[in-house]
């Protein structure tokens, strides 16, 4: 019996090398047939992955180049230099900066030139300070009770009282602005 067993063991032996030749020789067909598309998607993925790196490293050179441009604006406001290099590496922030400037030296042609901003904060924000200045009635999203406070002083001023009172009665109880509101409220009381 054990030259029986001896042989159904090396039958075994064979049939399981036997399997993994086969698989083997499966797989080499396999990457022989597909190895461009194979080799294709590697490069495509090591690429991607590089392009990725180099991109995020030109990005932030760039956000580095607009920082230092902003932080010598702090210092000195009027180094076209830095103003240029800032609106070329990072124009959101150039904008920010100019109205920053135009309402420290409040300047409407500036802060008008910024209500065309594609940016809708800086637009926005320009416009209700540009109406301010120009002490006219104001819309604003961001601004929206300081715009209601606005009209309504405005209003005050020109003896609308009712009309006051109506704006003023739009601002939330809530709000920070409530009792500036409030202040106008009682201002308006004689009329």
């Amino acid at each position: 019996m054990s030259i029986k067993d001896n042989v159904k063991y090396i039958k075994k032996e064979l049939s399981a090398d036997e399997q993994v030749l086969e698989s083997a020789l499966k797989l080499e067909t396999l990457y022989n047939k597909h190895k461009y598309k194979i080799w294709a998607v590697l490069v495509i993925i090591v690429l991607s992955f590089v392009g990725k790196v180099i991109l995020d490293t030109v990005q932030e050179a760039r956000l580095e180049s607009a920082s230092q441009a902003f932080s010598i604006l702090q210092k000195d406001p009027n180094n076209s230099e830095a103003i240029e290099v800032l609106r070329s590496k990072n124009h959101a922030l150039y904008e920010l900066y100019s109205y920053a400037e135009a309402v420290k030296s409040k300047d409407p042609k500036q802060l008008d030139a910024l209500t065309s901003s594609k940016n809708p904060l800086i637009a926005d924000v320009s416009r209700y300070s540009k109406q301010v200045l120009e002490s006219k009635s104001s819309d604003s999203v961001y601004y929206k009770e300081m715009s209601l406070i606005g009209d309504a002083y405005i209003a005050l001023k020109a003896g609308k009282n009712k009309e006051a009172k109506e704006k003023l009665e739009l601002i939330d109880a809530r709000s920070p602005v409530a009792p500036v509101a409030d202040l106008l409220k009682h201002y308006s009381i004689k009329g």
